[in-house]
Protein backbone atom coordinates (compact mmCIF):
# COMPACT_ATOMS: atom_id res chain seq x y z
CA UNK A 1 0.00 0.00 0.00
CA UNK A 2 1.36 3.45 -0.90
CA UNK A 3 1.23 6.25 1.63
CA UNK A 4 -0.32 9.30 -0.05
CA UNK A 5 1.42 11.73 2.29
CA UNK A 6 4.98 10.98 1.25
CA UNK A 7 4.63 8.40 -1.52
CA UNK A 8 6.10 5.50 0.43
CA UNK A 9 5.08 1.95 0.97
CA UNK A 10 3.44 1.38 4.32
CA UNK A 11 3.88 -1.91 6.17
CA UNK A 12 1.23 -4.58 6.22
CA UNK A 13 0.82 -5.36 9.91
CA UNK A 14 0.10 -8.97 10.86
CA UNK A 15 -0.55 -10.47 14.30
CA UNK A 16 3.07 -11.59 14.79
CA UNK A 17 4.57 -8.23 13.82
CA UNK A 18 1.98 -5.91 15.41
CA UNK A 19 4.02 -5.37 18.60
CA UNK A 20 7.04 -4.24 16.51
CA UNK A 21 4.92 -1.45 14.98
CA UNK A 22 3.30 -0.55 18.31
CA UNK A 23 6.74 -0.08 19.89
CA UNK A 24 7.94 1.88 16.83
CA UNK A 25 5.00 4.27 17.32
CA UNK A 26 6.42 4.93 20.82
CA UNK A 27 9.91 5.54 19.40
CA UNK A 28 11.27 2.19 20.59
CA UNK A 29 13.13 -0.38 18.53
CA UNK A 30 12.26 -3.81 19.89
CA UNK A 31 12.96 -7.28 18.56
CA UNK A 32 11.06 -10.46 19.32
CA UNK A 33 12.91 -12.95 21.51
CA UNK A 34 12.13 -16.48 22.59
CA UNK A 35 11.06 -16.44 26.24
CA UNK A 36 12.34 -20.03 26.62
CA UNK A 37 15.82 -20.05 25.05
CA UNK A 38 16.44 -16.29 24.68
CA UNK A 39 17.21 -16.28 20.93
CA UNK A 40 16.31 -13.09 19.12
CA UNK A 41 14.35 -13.42 15.88
CA UNK A 42 13.32 -11.13 13.06
CA UNK A 43 11.02 -11.09 11.27
CA UNK A 44 8.62 -11.90 14.11
CA UNK A 45 6.93 -15.29 14.02
CA UNK A 46 4.89 -17.44 16.39
CA UNK A 47 7.43 -20.22 16.98
CA UNK A 48 11.13 -20.12 17.88
CA UNK A 49 13.19 -21.68 15.07
CA UNK A 50 15.80 -22.82 17.64
CA UNK A 51 13.77 -24.53 20.37
CA UNK A 52 10.23 -24.54 18.88
CA UNK A 53 8.76 -22.70 21.86
CA UNK A 54 5.69 -20.53 21.30
CA UNK A 55 6.60 -18.24 24.23
CA UNK A 56 7.98 -14.87 23.20
CA UNK A 57 8.83 -11.42 24.53
CA UNK A 58 9.95 -8.14 22.99
CA UNK A 59 13.43 -6.84 23.91
CA UNK A 60 14.38 -3.21 23.59
CA UNK A 61 17.40 -2.60 21.40
CA UNK A 62 19.73 0.41 21.56
CA UNK A 63 18.82 1.39 18.01
CA UNK A 64 22.46 1.38 17.01
CA UNK A 65 23.70 -0.58 14.03
CA UNK A 66 25.97 -0.71 11.03
CA UNK A 67 25.14 -0.58 7.34
CA UNK A 68 25.46 -4.17 6.17
CA UNK A 69 24.44 -3.43 2.58
CA UNK A 70 22.78 -0.70 0.56
CA UNK A 71 21.48 0.07 -2.90
CA UNK A 72 20.56 3.20 -4.84
CA UNK A 73 17.71 2.14 -7.14
CA UNK A 74 18.18 3.43 -10.71
CA UNK A 75 15.51 4.04 -11.85
CA UNK A 76 13.13 3.79 -8.90
CA UNK A 77 11.20 0.56 -9.25
CA UNK A 78 7.97 2.06 -7.93
CA UNK A 79 6.47 5.22 -9.48
CA UNK A 80 5.63 6.66 -6.05
CA UNK A 81 9.36 6.93 -5.33
CA UNK A 82 10.40 8.64 -8.58
CA UNK A 83 10.30 12.18 -7.18
CA UNK A 84 12.63 11.21 -4.30
CA UNK A 85 15.36 9.67 -6.49
CA UNK A 86 18.18 9.24 -5.88
CA UNK A 87 17.41 7.66 -2.53
CA UNK A 88 18.92 4.75 -0.64
CA UNK A 89 17.64 1.46 0.67
CA UNK A 90 19.84 -0.02 3.39
CA UNK A 91 20.15 -3.24 5.34
CA UNK A 92 21.27 -2.51 8.91
CA UNK A 93 22.67 -5.10 11.30
CA UNK A 94 21.99 -4.28 14.93
CA UNK A 95 25.03 -3.80 17.17
CA UNK A 96 23.72 -5.99 19.98
CA UNK A 97 22.26 -8.59 17.62
CA UNK A 98 24.35 -8.81 14.41
CA UNK A 99 22.22 -11.64 13.02
CA UNK A 100 19.20 -9.31 13.13
CA UNK A 101 19.05 -7.13 10.03
CA UNK A 102 16.44 -4.47 9.31
CA UNK A 103 15.70 -2.76 6.02
CA UNK A 104 15.13 0.99 5.81
CA UNK A 105 16.56 4.27 4.60
CA UNK A 106 19.33 6.56 5.82
CA UNK A 107 17.92 10.07 6.22
CA UNK A 108 19.16 13.39 7.65
CA UNK A 109 16.42 13.52 10.31
CA UNK A 110 13.26 11.74 11.46
CA UNK A 111 10.91 13.57 9.10
CA UNK A 112 13.39 14.08 6.25
CA UNK A 113 12.86 12.89 2.70
CA UNK A 114 14.37 9.61 1.53
CA UNK A 115 16.81 11.58 -0.65
CA UNK A 116 18.04 13.83 2.18
CA UNK A 117 21.46 12.15 2.49
CA UNK A 118 24.06 12.39 -0.26
CA UNK A 119 24.60 8.81 -1.50
CA UNK A 120 28.37 9.43 -1.50
CA UNK A 121 28.25 9.45 2.33
CA UNK A 122 27.05 5.84 2.54
CA UNK A 123 29.58 3.11 3.33
CA UNK A 124 29.33 -0.54 4.27
CA UNK A 125 30.05 -0.69 8.00
CA UNK A 126 29.03 2.93 8.68
CA UNK A 127 27.52 3.41 12.14
CA UNK A 128 23.85 4.37 12.20
CA UNK A 129 21.19 5.04 14.81
CA UNK A 130 17.47 4.45 14.51
CA UNK A 131 15.01 7.33 14.39
CA UNK A 132 11.30 7.06 13.80
CA UNK A 133 9.21 8.69 11.08
CA UNK A 134 5.45 8.87 11.23
CA UNK A 135 3.80 8.13 7.92
CA UNK A 136 0.18 8.89 7.15
CA UNK A 137 -2.43 6.65 8.70
CA UNK A 138 -0.73 6.48 12.11
CA UNK A 139 2.09 4.18 11.00
CA UNK A 140 5.59 4.88 12.33
CA UNK A 141 8.64 3.34 10.68
CA UNK A 142 12.27 3.14 11.73
CA UNK A 143 14.75 5.06 9.61
CA UNK A 144 18.48 5.53 10.14
CA UNK A 145 20.82 8.45 10.82
CA UNK A 146 24.54 8.29 10.10
CA UNK A 147 26.47 8.63 13.35
CA UNK A 148 29.51 10.81 13.36
CA UNK A 149 32.64 9.00 14.38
Amino acid sequence: MTDPVIGCLTPVVDDDGAPFWEYAARGELRVQACASCGELRFPPRPCCPHCQSFDSEWRRMSGRGRIWSYVLPHPPLLPAYAEQAPYNAVVVELVEAPRIRLVGNVVSGPGAALNSVDPARLRIGAAVKAVFAELGGGVTVPRWLLERS
